[in-house]
């Protein structure tokens, strides 16, 4: 089965179905494996942010979705020329890809008969039930219960490491100009790991909030997992966050790989966090992984 994936965590999540080889169109965000964006045809593209600030970037999202404007855009051309079966997109957020009816009108016009399979989870658990999908879609059913039974087995693992511990007051920063607190799946990591999260939106987007209500749920540690960022530009962002939480451990967490993309890697993520609240219970996060700013 010929398949495009218009997101990262879907990338992810073929290759950890062992279904690399079919793919044959990704995002110019797919960076995990490395070889997915340079080995693949990119059919998605978009404005290259690195070099913005966290301000600038929330301001030129603003400004597009206010003129009703994509932030990705799809090379419709080149996904035709691919002639896929199956495509991997998403409704859960516009920041992070592209819809999936720009995806059937792109299709519709082009005279394609790919199959759309939208992936939008909103809890750990409906992650893991994407994996299931995925596999059930592409064709390896069985594969995707050997991977998510891995999955469960290492969720396991922590929830016993960490039973009968103190639950640290967590809180996740999404973003840090204008702050933005854990929504989504990403509570539930916490409480997986071992934590309580405050001041969050557990099965809800996550949402623009204030430094004084972040401040007010009296978190005694706080992770800084910014979208779009691995640990070097985490650890920059957390940096401002520091003197907002004199009394928390702050931490900046790689959130690209183990927090914001819905695929498996959320349960490294799950073992990073709870080595970061119960050190000694499981081993320690990688040194790529997780960082104390603060």
């Amino acid at each position: 089965m010929r398949l495009v994936s218009l997101l990262p965590s879907a990338t992810e999540i073929v290759y950890a179905l062992g279904l690399g080889d079919d793919l044959v169109g990704v995002t110019f965000e797919c960076d995990e494996p490395a070889s997915a964006r340079t080995e693949k045809t990119v059919v998605v593209g978009g404005r290259d942010t690195s070099g913005m600030s966290p301000g600038d970037i929330d301001a030129y999202v603003k400004q597009r979705m206010a003129a009703g404007e994509d932030l990705y855009t799809l090379h419709a051309g080149a996904l035709a020329g691919l002639d896929p079966e199956l495509i991997l997109t998403q409704d859960l957020c516009r920041v992070c890809a592209l819809p999936s009816d720009h995806v059937e009108d792109a299709l519709d016009h082009l005279g394609c008969r790919a199959d759309v399979l939208s992936l939008d989870p909103y809890s750990l658990e409906e992650v893991l039930g994407t994996i299931t999908a995925v596999g059930a879609r592409a064709g390896v059913p069985e594969r995707a219960e050997v991977l998510v039974g891995s999955l469960r087995a290492r969720l396991d693992a922590v929830a016993a490491a960490v039973a009968g511990r103190p639950r640290p007051r967590v809180a996740i920063v999404e973003w840090v100009d204008p702050p933005f607190a854990g929504g989504h799946w990403v509570p539930d990591l916490v409480t997986a790991a071992g934590g309580e999260p405050v001041a969050a939106r557990a099965g809800q987007r996550s949402v623009e909030t204030t430094w004084a209500a972040l401040s007010a749920a009296r978190p005694d540690v706080v992770l800084v997992t910014p979208c779009g960022f691995h640990l070097d530009g985490a650890a920059g962002q957390a940096r401002r966050v520091v003197p907002h939480f004199p009394d928390a451990q702050v931490w900046a967490v790689d959130g690209d790989a183990l927090v914001v993309r819905p695929g498996p890697r959320l349960v490294d993520g799950v073992e990073a966090v709870a080595a970061i609240l119960h050190p000694g219970t499981v081993p320690p996060a990688p040194s790529w992984a997780a960082r104390r700013i603060g």
